[in-house]
Order: C-alpha cells, then structure tokens, then sequence
C-alpha cells in the first residue's frame, strides 16, 4: 500500500465514520476500487485508521468531555452514569464481535454482502423517519445535558442496536442513532451519545487488530501509510462531525437513507457476481 492510497482510504474513513452510510463498507468498496491485495494488513489499516476519527470526536467534545472526567473522579452522580451508560452500549458489540471476528471478515467482508447492508439499512432508516417524532433535532451545544439522562435500559438497547454494526455496510453511526431515537432519546442525545460510543468501540477495535498483526512482517515499514491514513482521517472527520451537527438541526435522516438504497442497488446490479 502506497502513501497516496493510504491517504484516499483516510480520506474515505474520514467523510464516512460518523454519517450514517458505513465507513467499513466505503472502505471495502475503496479497496476493490484501488486494487488492493486482501491481506490481513490490508484488512487491519481499515480499523486502524479508524484512530484518527477517535481523536476528532474527543477534540469536538474536549470541554464536555473533560467536564464529565472531572465529575466521575469526583464521584458525582452525572459523570459516573454516562461512563456507565456507555460501558452497558458498549459491551454487547464487543462480546458479539471477540464471538463472531473471524467469520465476520471471513464472509462478510465483499461487495455483495455490503451491498445488501446499505440497501436493506437505508430501507430502514427511510421508514424510521417516518415513525420517528420530528421534534428536537437541535444539536447545535455540545454540552445538551440530554446525555445526563441516558438510562442503562436505553444504553443497553442501543448497544444492541450497534451489534448489526458488526455488519460491514451497516453502519455504527446509524445503528446507534436510530437506536437511541427507537430507545426514547432526543436526536441531540442519539447523535451525541452515537459520537461519544464510538470513543471505546474504536479504540478496542483498533487495539484489537493491533494485537492480532502484532508481528506481521512487514508491519514497521508501513508505519508512515497508517500515520498519513490516520492524519488524514482526523482532519476529515473533525469537519464531518462539525457539518453533520450543523446539518441535523434542520434535516432528517432521509437523504442518507436514499443514498444507501441508490449505492446498494448499483453495487448489486454491477457487481452481482462477485463475493
């Protein structure tokens, strides 16, 4: 892998992380576009470029976030909650995925099965917007205390929402968004609690396939393509959040919807051959 596809693919990481359209899917779509050989390494700089998009949530969220850390090393009640709600989101997609890991990249990982993710995921979100309140779309504070009522019940259902997240195509950003909407909370609390989930899920993915391509060969010399990808990515996906926000205080998430079915259909239609 080159330094110019390393910085395509975080680029593509970068615009697709945090809106609901997959970045796993996007990434194995680039793959195939750019000719990449399908190793484990290949596989792995997917996840682990994924640290740049950790570091542009905690960067939007630094104020709030260090507020929160501040409340839990005091012991209050508002801080030690959220750091619990998440846990309970967190834990059912990382027990899923340390189960289901190797069959997942095993069958999973190919246009077709991607495919069929965004197409049948963006059927789901059309009609969830159609049931789904209106209401409360503002996102525009970073520090809505609507996240200081996220209960374990709601934390839990959207953790099991993000478990079909484990599905390339699927979406972490949309399982968890329109879990936490299904789950009773405001589209301020889903998208920010979405953003602030993706904080443990990333980096225990990331650390993961850290671990398991530990002493691959070759691992060294690709140091610069996983800095540039990851760079790149920060960059990105600092400018994603920011417009995504911006763009949630007035819209739904219909047209992300429409794009999923449009790409999953002309993904099936040219590539119904392949794996």
């Amino acid at each position: 892998m080159n330094l110019y596809d390393a910085a395509l693919l975080g680029l593509v990481e970068g615009l697709t992380e945090f809106l609901p359209i997959s970045s796993t899917g996007h990434l194995v779509l680039a793959g195939r576009f750019l000719r990449l050989e399908d190793t484990t390494f290949a596989k792995a700089f997917d996840v682990i470029i994924q640290s740049g998009a950790i570091l542009a949530v905690i960067w939007h969220y630094r104020v709030p976030l260090v507020g929160r850390l501040a409340s839990f090393f005091r012991g209050e009640r508002a801080g030690r909650s959220l750091a619990l709600a998440l846990l309970v989101a967190f834990l059912p997609a990382a027990l899923a995925g340390l189960v289901w890991a190797s069959a997942i990249k095993t069958h999973l990982f190919g246009v077709t099965p991607v495919a069929w993710a965004l197409l049948l995921g963006g059927i789901f979100m059309i009609a969830s917007e159609q049931f789904l309140p209106r209401a409360a779309r503002t996102l525009s504070n970073p520090e809505h205390d609507g996240l200081a009522r996220v209960t374990l019940s709601q934390a839990f259902r959207i953790g099991l929402f993000q478990v079909f997240a484990l599905w390339p195509g699927a979406s972490r950003s949309m399982t968890t968004i329109l879990g936490g909407r299904f789950a009773g909370l405001d589209a301020r609390a889903s998208a920010e609690f979405s953003f602030l989930l993706a904080i443990p899920t990333l980096l225990a993915a990331t650390a993961y396939d850290l671990f398991k391509i530990r002493h691959e060969s070759g691992l060294s010399e690709s140091v610069p393509a996983l800095l540039i990808g990851s760079v790149v990515s920060f960059v990105v996906a600092l400018l994603v959040i920011r417009g995504f926000l911006r763009f949630l205080q007035t819209h739904s998430l219909t047209i992300f919807g429409w794009y999923r079915v449009v790409l999953g259909l002309l993904l099936l239609v040219l590539y119904r051959d392949a794996g």
